[in-house]
């Protein structure tokens, strides 16, 4: 089964009526991921960090590893499926609190473009490499995976973001 192999990051900072907290939404819905054309090979734990944006929930985050027979446009199709039967809305202000939140980060194929819209998707996922609430969980179940842009793997990614960096010297204006 399946010719595709896609990382998903999942995200969630509110209750949900029947699912409960955001630790409870994101196992809900990676069962709802593994349904169908779609097998899910490994996922992360669940990780809490610090909301972007307006926000003041903190996040469940986690990662899984999915196997799919759908390309990229349609397996978008499908998470958005998911995230409104979650009670997801896609209106008004970015970054606010939301029940739950899917994307595809990385997939065997490479990069990809397709879509507008509310539908446009852009593999890798623009931000991914600046965001430890997704690459934290990522390499748990993917650290080898290497980003089709810059060669490096989700580990190295990762430990880019962690790295301490050195004190400035000098005399500080």
């Amino acid at each position: 089964m399946g010719r595709h192999r896609y990382l998903i990051a999942l995200g969630s900072n509110m209750r949900h009526p029947h699912h409960g907290a955001p630790r409870a939404v994101i196992d809900a819905a990676i069962k709802a991921l593994d349904h169908g054309k779609s097998k899910v090979l490994a996922a992360s734990q669940v990780i809490e960090t610090a909301p972007l944006g307006p926000s003041r929930r903190r996040y469940a985050n986690a990662a899984v590893l999915l196997r799919s027979k759908r390309d990229p446009d349609e397996l978008l199709h499908k998470l958005q499926k998911i995230e409104r039967k979650f009670g997801r809305r896609r209106s008004g202000q970015a970054w606010r609190a939301r029940v739950l939140d899917l994307d595809i980060v990385l997939w065997n194929g490479g990069a990809w473009v397709g879509g507008e819209g509310e539908t446009s998707l852009v593999i890798p996922h623009p931000a991914f490499r600046e965001r430890s609430f997704v690459l934290r969980p990522a390499t748990e179940i993917a650290a080898g995976w290497r980003d089709p842009l810059t060669g490096l793997s989700v580990r190295e990614l990762s430990a880019r973001l962690t790295k301490p960096r050195p004190a400035l010297r000098g005399p500080v204006p």
